[in-house]
């Protein structure tokens, strides 16, 4: 029988053999980039962010419910006019006064509050004079003024007559880690001009971002469906190396209403 069952198999055909069971090693898809944003996008994750960051600007360690809380913004959009030597105005936190330095005309900026505040003031001469663009900027920080502080920044050549309106202050009172955060940012980044912002310095010891938008963002910000508080807001939360702007993100305004971080 033994050799009745050899011939059979050695003439007649192979044993055919069970399939093999699939393999149980767990495949793993997706980019590197998308795995970086899994992970980034975790609370743990975030929270690790803000203890690493915190320590590199030896400042305290914000929790996540105090990176939830909604922001405290000012916003006036009054048209007032600073004549130099003038009395100053205070408008959203901040005191403005007009003031000529040599053969420019300035406009001092002072923080009121006992907050930092992330600022935008928007300006421009009077009568309206061009090639301001071109005078030499005084170094300032054109995004967050520390409580107590004063920023002056050039508005344009001097010259006999010339005022300065301002047509839009906005603010918001920041935590410390959120000033660090912000001011690592371009000032273009939070829809800044190009003309305040070209005097921007980078505070000592903050990282600074390369300036990038999506194309959705930067319509947003052209048909004004995206807005400086909405900018500040999430920069204010999120370290800009790790966390793009998302087209979709609008100021937060009540406490927890959004999960941290928001991708």
């Amino acid at each position: 029988m033994l050799v009745l069952g050899i011939t059979l198999v050695r003439f007649c055909g192979s044993v055919s053999l069970p399939d093999k069971p699939a393999s149980q090693v767990p495949q793993i898809s997706g980019t590197s980039q998308d795995l970086a944003e899994q992970s980034n996008a975790s609370p743990v994750v975030y929270q690790d962010y803000l203890a690493k960051d915190a320590g590199a600007a030896a400042l305290r360690v914000p929790t996540l419910e105090d990176m939830s809380r909604k922001l405290l913004f000012r916003s006036d959009e009054s048209r007032q006019v600073l004549e130099v030597g003038k009395d100053a105005i205070t408008v959203a936190g901040l005191r403005l006064i007009a003031k000529r330095s040599n053969d420019t005309i300035v406009l001092d900026i002072e923080n009121t509050t006992k907050s930092d505040l992330a600022y935008h003031v928007v300006t421009e001469t009077t009568p309206k004079i061009a090639g301001c663009n071109s005078i030499t900027p005084l170094l300032h920080n054109a995004i967050v003024i520390a409580k107590g502080e004063h920023q002056r920044r050039v508005e344009c050549g001097w010259h006999a007559g010339m005022a300065i309106a301002v047509t839009l202050v906005e603010t918001a009172e920041v935590l410390p880690l959120s000033a660090w955060y912000l001011n690592q940012l371009p000032p273009t980044q939070l829809a800044i001009e190009a003309r305040v912002a070209r005097g921007h310095r980078i505070p000592k010891g903050a990282e600074r971002c390369i300036s990038l938008s999506s194309q959705a963002v930067r319509k947003g910000l052209e048909n004004g469906e995206i807005r400086w508080r909405d900018l500040v807001d999430f920069y204010a939360r999120h370290r800009c190396q790790t966390y793009p702007f998302p087209a979709s993100y609008r100021a937060i305004t009540s406490d927890g209403q959004r999960r941290l971080p928001a991708m």
